[in-house]
């Protein structure tokens, strides 16, 4: 008798089992996708989404379209809690739905301090659409004093938001004056041939980058650092703090210390077999993974392998993580940070090579006609 798979989520390492859905089907299973929108979007090329770089219709997978016409059902919603005793996740709409196994690739979004003045200029960089409704929002902005955009965070996502924020308003002829908070520092655990690369290429476009602070609080028009130095605002994007979805803890699982769900090296969950998950809302057990994209993307196929061994009973395979990825920084420019194995180079090639790469990724699993659709 057939089972039921519920995809929980439509992230990167859930794309290979959403195009091999006729294979569930074939084997009498049933097959469910759960997320809150019709399209899911690639997180490797969200600056460039935000700069203009791209257009939606280039850097998004219709998961609506890639589950129907593979034959399964679609839920628009997302999952408020899981039942795992009993194995049924409760939906945010009302709906319970009972799974035999479910897998979980929900991602992460920026964890915003509940005492913040949350509003319309307050850009959280997760999920990735916000930065196309941001890039929206600031070119409508009335013409006439330049705006004062402050990015919170160093890391690789705070810089690359910075340097296509740039790119956006020079093409655009907005005059503006972007600060960068960096933190205790500008790209801490990276190459110091990436960090010096960065501070140069930021600071010759007049980006001002601040290190040794942190944003402390977020008021209305005005931020507060951790020094208690204020900095005003028109928009403010939020690239620090990025966490995993709080669904695993609010549901009384056993979370890891960054409340995503531990998992063994079949991407199972450690206390219910019957649960899987890839990307940012996991832990590996034995590993610390950085949350980067591309550890999602390798862990597709091992997910999708063992999804059918869990629902059929055949042998499962081994995610072994590799810590010698490559990471390209889109710097907005045209020109990118390349590093890898502590090497660094920057310039239009390292661009070049992110830009063909991202592109190649986007064909394998741009299934249903993206390009074709309007944005």
């Amino acid at each position: 008798m057939g089972k039921h798979l519920v995809l929980v989520g439509a992230g990167h390492a859930q794309l290979t089992p959403l195009t091999r859905i006729a294979v569930y089907l074939h084997r009498g299973h049933r097959v469910t996708l759960i997320n809150p929108f019709s399209y899911s979007y690639y997180s490797g090329m969200g600056p460039g989404l935000l700069s203009g770089v791209y257009d939606p219709p280039r850097v998004r997978f219709n998961v609506r379209k890639m589950a129907e016409r593979g034959g399964a059902e679609f839920i628009e919603d997302s999952v408020s809690a899981i039942d795992a005793g009993n194995r049924r996740l409760l939906l945010r709409g009302g709906q319970i739905l009972p799974y035999d196994v479910a897998s979980f690739n929900c991602g992460s979004d920026v964890s915003i301090d509940p005492l913040w003045s949350l509003n319309s200029r307050m850009i959280a960089v997760k999920p990735v659409l916000n930065l196309y409704k941001a890039r929206s929002s600031i070119l409508n902005e009335a013409h006439g004093r330049p705006l004062r955009i402050v990015v919170a965070g160093g890391g690789p996502g705070g810089v690359e938001v910075c340097a296509n924020l740039w790119r956006l308003l020079h093409n655009n002829g907005r005059p503006a004056q972007i600060v960068l908070v960096a933190g205790e520092r500008l790209l801490e655990g990276c190459p110091p041939g990436a960090r010096r690369l960065a501070l140069k290429s930021l600071g010759g476009r007049g980006i001002e980058v601040i290190e040794g602070k942190r944003v402390r609080s977020v008021e209305k028009t005005w931020l507060t650092l951790s020094d208690k130095e204020t900095l005003s605002y028109d928009y403010v994007f939020l690239a620090m703090g990025i966490r995993p979805s709080v669904i695993f803890r609010d549901s009384g699982l056993r979370v890891a210390l960054d409340g995503s769900l531990p998992v063994n090296r079949f991407l199972q969950s450690i206390d219910y077999p019957e649960l899987f998950g890839g990307g940012d809302c996991i832990s590996l057990e034995g590993a610390t993974l950085a949350r980067v994209g591309v550890h999602a993307v390798r862990q597709g196929p091992i997910l999708h392998n063992n999804l059918l061994a869990a629902l059929d009973g055949g042998e499962m395979k081994s995610y072994i993580p590799k810590e010698d990825y490559m990471l390209i920084l889109n710097m907005g420019d045209s020109k990118g940070i390349l590093f890898k194995r502590g090497r660094t180079c920057g310039g239009r090639l390292p661009f070049l090579l992110k830009d063909f790469i991202d592109r190649r990724f986007m064909r394998k699993f741009q299934i249903t006609g993206e390009l074709d659709e309007s944005i």
